[in-house]
């Protein structure tokens, strides 16, 4: 197997093997281990055990490490994982040995905070340009970038050399940033716009709806609050109905 090492970190013992094909629920823990390992090297822990990281990053331990198995790293007996050699390994798998270009496009209330997020920096992105269609918006300074007109995107792209685009526009316009984001060659699209895009293969969308996981979590809150109404002895359970009648166990409900 080819070995790639980390360009940032020469010399050091271990070498990150090649880039695994991993699935997609791997992948998205990845950056829950990322975070809590960067967490372990901020208070100066240089090893960790597979249990501590993964009570860190909220995940089975059995999980983590068939995980970190597939990127090569089983660590040692009694040691366990070395800390700044994971965090190599892991940044190297998400691509993040490089600083990647990022255009937003929409800055709303949400795009504005977006904008000024510093977490993007401290984890591997640059925030290269801001964008709006609002004529009232276009020369606003946000985070000490000027907003620009939609339109400049292909020239702007160009001299940046964008990597991803963010959608953080009206459900109505989010299409069509989308083409245009597509047209100028980027092929890595988060969408926050509460819409689902239509793209070309080979171009990868994460979508991120607020809405959707407010609603998610009523769900869970719904079930809390009926087990607990539910009776302890005797009673009938009620079992709703999606006309917003019930029956109780047993009964044949009408009409279904």
């Amino acid at each position: 197997m080819s070995q790639h090492r980390h360009p940032g970190a020469p010399g050091r013992a271990g070498a990150v093997p090649a880039l695994p094909d991993l699935p997609e629920a791997t992948v998205a823990r990845l950056p829950e281990y990322l975070r809590a390992l960067h967490n372990l090297a901020e208070t100066g822990h240089e090893t960790v055990s597979s249990e501590g990281l993964a009570n860190a990053a909220g995940v089975n331990s059995a999980k983590l490490r068939k995980d970190l198995s597939q990127l090569g790293s089983y660590g040692t007996r009694g040691v366990g994982y070395d800390v700044g050699l994971l965090i190599d390994q892991i940044e190297y798998v998400l691509g993040l040995t490089q600083r990647r270009a990022v255009a937003l496009v929409g800055v709303g209330n949400l795009g504005h905070a977006l904008a000024g997020y510093d977490g993007f920096a401290s984890r591997g992105f640059r925030i290269a340009a801001l964008f709006d269609a609002d004529q009232e918006r276009v020369g606003e300074e946000i985070s000490g970038l000027v907003v620009r007109h939609v339109d400049e995107l292909p020239r702007v792209a160009a001299e940046e050399s964008i990597a991803i685009g963010v959608i953080a526009t009206p459900a109505a316009a989010a299409q069509r940033v989308a083409d245009q984001l597509v047209a100028v060659g980027v092929t890595s699209i988060l969408n926050f716009a509460p819409c689902v895009l239509t793209v070309p293969e080979g171009v990868d969308v994460r979508k991120v709806d607020l809405a959707i996981e407010l609603q998610i979590l009523s769900f869970h809150e719904h079930r809390k609050a009926s087990l607990t109404a539910l009776p302890a002895t005797g009673g009938s359970a009620l079992t709703a109905l999606s006309g917003g009648l019930a029956v109780s166990e047993g009964q044949e409900a009408i009409g279904t």
